[in-house]
């Protein structure tokens, strides 16, 4: 019987942002962030241990990948190995119903998948809030993904104390969903990783945004608890807005919007303008994530329908934490 590790992860968009390591190897953030888990969009991930393999194999979606892509996964699961003490090779076969890329997250309910196989594939006894260290390591926004609902990526003090770790806020159980403007779901020029680096080497703004960002993630917390969904809104909205700003102040300036970005904001700013209570936030890409509540997100998107294609628009209700799978579930 093979020794396998089956694992659901979904993405996870920030409402308070990450921008910004202070450890480039270790993705440590310079800030603690926030997100909300979306079930829309999912991993699915299969590893299986093949001791007699001389070498690590990969596939996303069907297709091998080549020996840059599989270096880097690689090199991901050596943690895992050096944790169990277990040299095997393994075959990972990944399943991606997100863009790869395009600011739809992507890496991070990838990784946060192939952590949840890893640690069964292993055998590894690991929490939960352990495993996000774990996940961390791939991809900082992975580490939220293993949790639903409203998560926390504290920021932590150092890798060996464990401290930069997720932890679970709050269900969103209360009227929660997000909606998204496909704007461009195509693979953008400048990854998140290196508009990151350049931002904080280069922007004047960036040391507001860290400071900024702290006391934007007490107050959205204090909104949550309360239950206030436009606070929590407003609070997202201003968060992505300045981060991006923080973008524009680099050098060069970095920009990951496109007309058609510009043109979902204004959209959303005049449906909110009509008592529907919707708010922006945009990640490294060109694609428009809209915070609103469940009870109007139809009503959202019907009325931007008369500007966008009905593939473009997309909802999500709130989603679950990572799941392990049963092998007779694998289906692809």
């Amino acid at each position: 019987m093979e020794n396998s590790g089956l694992c659901r992860a979904h993405t996870n968009i920030a409402l308070i942002k990450y921008w910004g390591k202070r450890d480039e190897n270790l993705f440590l953030p310079m800030n603690s962030s926030l997100s909300l888990t979306l079930d829309a969009f999912y991993t699915d991930t299969k590893v299986t241990l093949e001791p007699t393999a001389e070498a690590d194999t990969f596939y996303l979606n069907g297709v091998l990948q080549g020996e840059k892509e599989t270096q880097k996964i690689a090199n991901f699961i050596d943690l895992f190995r050096h944790e169990a003490n277990n040299n095997s090779r393994v075959k990972v076969e990944s399943y991606n119903h997100v863009p790869t890329a395009a600011g739809l997250a992507s890496s991070a309910s990838a990784f946060a998948a192939l952590s949840g196989a890893c640690r069964d594939a292993f055998n590894l006894e690991l929490s939960t809030e352990v495993l996000s260290t774990f996940a961390r390591r791939g991809s900082g926004s992975a580490t939220r993904s293993l949790y639903g609902g409203f998560v926390e990526w504290n920021k932590g003090i150092d890798h060996d104390s464990l401290s930069s770790h997720a932890i679970p806020i709050d269900a969103a159980d209360w009227d929660v969903a997000m909606l998204v403007i496909a704007v461009n779901t195509g693979e953008k020029k400048l990854s998140s990783r290196v508009g990151m680096k350049q931002t904080v080497e280069t922007s004047a703004f960036y040391p507001a945004w860290v400071e900024s960002a702290e006391k934007d993630l007490i107050a959205i917390k204090d909104a949550i608890q309360a239950q206030d969904f436009i606070r929590v809104g407003e609070i997202t909205e201003a968060n992505g807005m300045k981060m991006h700003g923080t973008m524009l102040g680099a050098i060069p300036p970095i920009s990951y919007w496109e007309p058609e970005s510009v043109k979902a904001f204004q959209k959303i700013q005049e449906i909110r303008a009509q008592g529907i209570p919707c708010y922006v936030t945009m990640d490294a890409g060109p694609n428009v994530k809209v915070l609103c509540q469940g009870s109007n997100i139809e009503k959202i998107k019907k009325i931007l329908l008369k500007d966008f294609k009905p593939d473009q628009l997309i909802t999500s209700g709130v989603g679950s934490g990572i799941q392990s799978l049963k092998l007779s579930d694998w289906t692809y």
